[in-house]
């Protein structure tokens, strides 16, 4: 499910699924979850890029098929796990690149990595609510990245928008016609910047957020309780 690969200082972790646009199912969370642990604590990981595999999709977000065969979801901790910087600091540079569908979770991961690079083609949604489902951790972060009536927009009409339009709300940093070596290349030249340094910047530029998910977690995991206990 996750492939990695290091090079000179840069891990490329590869949500690889293609045949279900990289959906993550339960152990797909649980080894993207891994994979972040892992990451943080190897020496040789300086900068890490995050990728998608085959030409459809990043990631079209949860298995939906796994959950409506299981009628379970991922608990609110394997979740956060899934998601770069929310269970613990992740204090290397990260970077997303997007192509295709990116979809639900698929957007909750991307907006967790440092810097996001989409493909022109590149189409996002957040169909959750549409589905009577929840996503916690991005509604706690997407307002401070692109504001609140964007952000409600977004995700309470589940509309779809392309890489031109979620550069303009500050969703996606630049948009290139290879965003996988665009990602490679500056993940190259993050990971040649000294570790100390680098690692405190990212603390502080964070410290606001990491306060958010402190104060938040316990509500993210409330909600996702009550909505999963509804009856559909």
């Amino acid at each position: 499910m996750i492939k990695s690969d290091i090079s000179e200082g840069v891990l490329t972790l590869t949500l690889d699924r293609p045949e279900r646009l990289n959906a993550l199912d339960s152990a797909g969370k649980a080894d993207l979850g891994r994979a972040w642990h892992e990451a943080l604590r190897n020496p040789e990981v300086r900068a890490v890029v995050l990728q998608g595999a085959g030409e459809r999709a990043f990631c079209a977000g949860s298995d939906l098929k796994e959950i409506s065969a299981t009628g379970q979801v991922a608990s609110t901790d394997v979740l956060a796990s899934c998601l770069p910087g929310v269970a613990e600091d992740f204090t290397k540079p990260v970077v997303a690149a997007l192509h295709g569908h990116v979809i639900g979770l698929g957007i909750s991961i991307a907006m967790y990595c440092d810097f996001r690079i989409a493909a022109p083609t590149a189409r996002f949604r957040f169909p959750e609510v549409e589905h009577d489902m929840l996503s916690g951790f991005s509604a706690i972060e997407l307002p401070s990245l692109i504001g609140e009536a964007a952000a409600l927009d977004i995700m309470l009409t589940g509309r779809a928008f392309d890489a031109a339009e979620a550069q303009r709300l500050g969703l996606v940093s630049t948009i290139e016609e290879e965003p996988q070596k665009a990602a490679r290349a500056l993940a190259s030249r993050l990971a040649a910047m000294p570790v100390s340094a680098m690692g405190w910047s990212k603390r502080l530029l964070l410290a606001e957020r990491r306060t958010r998910l402190e104060r938040h977690t316990a509500l993210v995991d409330r909600a996702r309780r009550e909505v999963g206990e509804h009856e559909r």
